[in-house]
């Protein structure tokens, strides 16, 4: 067995409270994690979700990771790789904050890659805190594709990585992420869709022990109907399906993007018409799944030589320091990350 690591975000948002809540709630679940993350910062989380007669939450400093395989249950194992001078206000925005966020993802990536522990689970970053830090990537995805690169001896081009946000009634995985609208429909190419294609099926293969049915949703109303509302199905889409179902690969589409969310929906029990469906750009694809439930929902990054999950919701600055944030999310992303951390291993 090989410890799990958990990053403890943004120390101005909620992940460092979500962190603290699930090391308390589910001792089950956190056996043999630990968080990556600075002492102060984690000791004020666990100040502000501490109840009227709760006693102080226990959090134990370690050395190595392994030491969170022998922790007691109900203590927070935290790896201190970084060390700010005081914890950072709730709420604002950061580049103190960034840069320790930040530092701890790359900590944990590298430790990953190296083996060390079994799969990471990030909490949220805050996209402007990384900014005013000066750290070169919008999010954790781009972040870790620039560790896998380097550990791998590519350029960041040739590891392609895509997002996949999911939940127990839909799955969709992301042709583009974190870029313009603009210029996330000009990514919409033959090259990019096959890519994510192929991206998609090995990744669900590898999660469902079988090859997945691939619903793809086209990019204009309707799917472009033939032609009459843009070209890029015509054009671009049906010929990257046609391409990857040559592979082999179980793929159907483009679909109408207004229905075809609803048709991969598993409900009451009953398997949806896909196993996943491929989605053009960031909005299209994160809204149903969100509109599902923010709690259930988590952000798996496909393509990369080791396993990083994460839950479906950003910082919430506004409710930050107040102990309500929820950690159902959290929890969800360690559940996937250790069933997928589970089946890489069983795979060699």
């Amino acid at each position: 067995m090989k410890p799990l690591a958990i990053t403890m975000g943004d120390g101005a948002g909620i992940g460092p409270e979500t962190v603290v809540k699930a090391f308390r709630d589910s001792p089950e679940l956190t056996h043999s994690c630990f968080v990556v993350g600075d002492l102060a910062t984690m000791q004020r989380a666990a100040q502000a979700i501490r109840g009227t007669h709760d006693t102080d939450f226990p959090i134990a400093v370690i050395e190595s990771a392994d030491e969170a395989l022998v922790m007691p249950p109900r203590c927070l194992p935290l790896l201190r790789v970084t060390q700010l001078p005081q914890p950072v206000p709730w709420g604002e925005v950061s580049a103190l904050a960034g840069k320790a966020a930040a530092d701890c993802v790359v900590w944990a990536a590298r430790a990953a890659l190296r083996g060390e522990i079994a799969a990471l689970v990030t909490a949220p970053l805050h996209k402007e805190a990384l900014a005013a830090a000066g750290v070169p990537f919008p999010g954790h995805t781009e972040l870790l594709q620039a560790e896998a690169a380097a550990w791998l001896g590519k350029p960041v081009g040739e590891v392609p990585v895509r997002m996949m946000l999911a939940n127990d009634e839909l799955r969709t995985v992301l042709v583009s992420i974190h870029i313009s609208l603009r210029d996330a429909i000009a990514a919409v190419t033959f090259e990019g869709v096959l890519q994510t294609l192929r991206i998609a099926h090995q990744a669900l293969t590898m999660a469902l022990g079988r090859a997945p049915h691939i619903g793809v949703a086209g990019l204009n109303p309707h799917a472009g109907e033939g032609g009459l509302f843009g070209r890029e199905e015509v054009d671009v889409i049906v010929p990257a399906i046609e391409a990857a179902r040559t592979e082999g690969l179980h793929v159907s589409g483009p679909f109408a993007p207004d229905t075809v969310f609803m048709r991969a929906r598993a409900r009451n029990g009953q398997p949806g018409e896909f196993d996943v469906v491929v989605a053009m750009y960031h909005d299209q694809g994160l809204i149903p799944v969100k509109y599902l439930g923010v709690e259930k929902g988590v952000n798996v990054t496909l393509g990369l030589p080791l396993v990083r999950t994460s839950p479906d919701h950003g910082t919430a600055f506004d409710i930050a320091g107040s102990g309500r944030a929820d950690a159902s999310s959290l929890l969800e992303a360690l559940k996937v990350a250790r069933a997928l951390s589970a089946r890489q291993a069983a795979a060699g």
